[in-house]
């Protein structure tokens, strides 16, 4: 294999990296909207940066499972309000 084509591979895959990084994973920057909050109040509670908690809004990046837990309480919703369903599931069967 040729240095042409493990670059090609290499850029490919970095590539891949980044459209998952940029995947919408959350719904925090929606529900602290329905919930007339704002991330830098978020920020606040939590004792973040808030340069953290955009990343967190545009999911550039992800909280961890105790943080996004905290963040459910703190904006008194149920966990899965936060995340995007990954399947769309029939009511009817």
């Amino acid at each position: 294999m040729g240095t042409f084509s493990i670059i090609s591979i290499i850029f490919a895959f970095k590539i891949k990296l980044i459209e998952t990084k940029m995947e919408r994973i959350n719904r925090i920057k929606a529900v602290l909207a329905e919930t007339e909050r704002t991330s830098k109040w978020l920020a606040e509670q939590l004792d973040k940066d808030p340069a953290t908690v955009s990343k967190w809004c545009t999911n550039t990046s992800q909280p961890d499972l105790y943080t996004l837990t905290r963040v459910a309480e703190l904006l008194d919703v149920d966990i899965r309000t936060l995340l995007r369903p990954t399947k769309i599931v029939n009511a009817f069967g």
